[in-house]
């Protein structure tokens, strides 16, 4: 990464939230830059494109995801080439885009037109930054914050910091070289946190399905996809071996309920044991869910649907009481037969890759996928007969996998450190922090846009593409 210096002279940009800006830059309200277009589509059969914080304005298809929209999107609102396109709900999270293809979007986005002099490009990041995130909230109304809105006049009345325009492109020229640097950089990353993981899921599914034994006799277990198992071993239904409970606690809360914590979708997705320092949702339940549905120590919690299939049946489990938290919508709770299964041997085994595809394959739907409460209670696991063995199972996976996890938590955080800095350099080089006016292109500095979808952290898209979206 290159060094820079800042520019020689600085003067007061005349906005108190900005401070100084480059002496030969301008200060221009977005009224003169930008002006609102409200084109609808009288057929819909534009390509619809989709906004995500992640990776900006998309065709809804290459997504990834099953859409909940109609097909129809006649009365749809109509973009260009270079159009910047701003999500209204949206837009005190910075969430702002660069039309790259002309389509259809929601009628709940604003399409704002270049009037010439701007780079929609260079005003793309310059949006983004902490610094305008923070102004654009401030201009937001509404009362609730989830529907606040940032209105055309409003947007409007916000002043851009303006380079020279041989100065926006070299700007945006920089910028893309360096994303070209850290795409690369994340993508090493996510290679080594693929193999690591792979890894992991290899000894822990050998060790579900085939103990710690090398030398034990094995006998077929009468189902194609598991092959054999330990002699002593049994093949159970989760039904007898564990009481299955299905949530439907939702995050509204009601007058007459009483205050918990909630364990969602996202808390199971994105770890494998829930603990009382976790910080989670808050709503209220009814005393029946309260409960059926209180966390306790040795409860495993699975998802029970999804937009895709392979996200059903995610496991994680509960290491000790926690009296204060209720299993959410779209989850379900197992509670496993004292003596009979260990509850983090069982999170081991579910978790398992061959033993997971039984969730995904049964899993229907056509939008949304789902696992009806039967599909989980005849799903099978291969179990040994006494909880002392789970246990040494159990004690030798944490051991043999703890290196792995730890490389993985390294490199995860390698990654957040890189964003980190591409966010700081963002925000330094277009607000004039540091002159990149000498800066040359190198033949490493070129990369294909496909290169750059590196950049998108596909984690938290998860959530961030369904928020984002007001179509949806």
């Amino acid at each position: 990464m290159h060094q820079f210096p800042r520019h020689t002279q600085y003067k007061d940009s005349g906005l108190a939230w900005v401070g100084e800006i480059p002496a030969h830059w301008q200060t221009r309200r977005n009224r003169f830059l930008f002006r609102e277009v409200d084109r609808r589509s009288t057929h819909g059969k534009e390509t619809h494109l989709s906004m995500s914080q992640v990776h900006g304005l998309v065709p809804s298809n290459d997504l990834g995801r099953k859409s909940l929209q109609s097909e129809n999107y006649a009365g749809g609102k109509l973009v260009e080439e270079h159009d910047l396109v701003l999500n209204r709900l949206k837009a005190h999270l910075g969430v702002f885009a660069r039309a790259k293809q002309a389509g259809v979007v929601s009628p709940d986005y604003t399409v704002l037109r270049p009037k010439g002099g701007v780079s929609v490009r260079y005003c793309e990041s310059l949006f983004k930054t902490p610094m305008y995130v923070g102004e654009f909230r401030r201009r937001t109304k509404g009362i609730v914050e989830g529907f606040w809105r940032l209105y055309t006049d409003d947007f409007y009345n916000v002043s851009a910091l303006l380079p020279p325009p041989e100065e926006q492109d070299q700007i945006v020229a920089y910028l893309r070289a360096q994303d070209a640097h850290i795409a690369r950089f994340i993508k090493a990353k996510r290679d080594l946190i693929a193999l690591l993981t792979e890894q992991k899921l290899r000894i822990i599914d050998h060790a579900v399905t085939r103990g710690l034994d090398a030398a034990v006799k094995l006998k077929p277990s009468g189902i194609e996809w598991l092959g054999e198992v330990p002699e002593h071993w049994e093949v159970a239904f989760l039904k007898h071996i564990a009481d299955v409970r299905f949530s439907g606690v939702d995050k509204h809360s009601h007058d007459d309920e009483t205050p918990v914590r909630l364990c969602n979708y996202t808390d199971v997705y994105k770890n494998d044991c829930i603990t009382g320092d976790m910080d989670l949702m808050r709503a209220t339940a009814t005393a029946a869910e309260i409960a059926r549905l209180t966390l306790k120590a040795g409860d495993v919690i699975l998802t029970k649907d999804s937009e895709t299939p392979d996200d059903i049946g995610v496991p994680a489990w509960v290491p000790e009481d926690l009296p204060s938290v209720v299993c959410a919508y779209h989850l379900g709770l197992l509670r496993p037969e004292p003596g009979r299964v260990l509850g983090e041997f069982l999170f081991r085994a579910i978790g398992s890759a061959r033993i997971a595809q039984q969730f995904h394959v049964l899993a229907t739907g056509v939008t949304r996928f789902a696992l009806g409460k039967h599909d989980v209670k005849n799903a099978v696991i291969p179990l040994p007969p006494t909880v002392v063995e789970q246990q040494s199972i159990c004690r030798w996976i944490a051991d043999e996998i703890q290196p792995l996890d730890e490389a993985i938590a390294r490199a995860d955080d390698e990654i957040k450190l890189i964003r980190e800095y591409r966010d700081r350099l963002i925000a330094d080089v277009v607000t004039g922090q540091v002159d990149v006016r000498g800066w040359q292109p190198g033949p490493d500095d070129v990369a294909s846009d496909e290169e750059l979808t590196a950049l998108g952290d596909d984690e938290a898209d998860t959530a961030d593409e369904e928020e984002a979206d007001g179509d949806e």
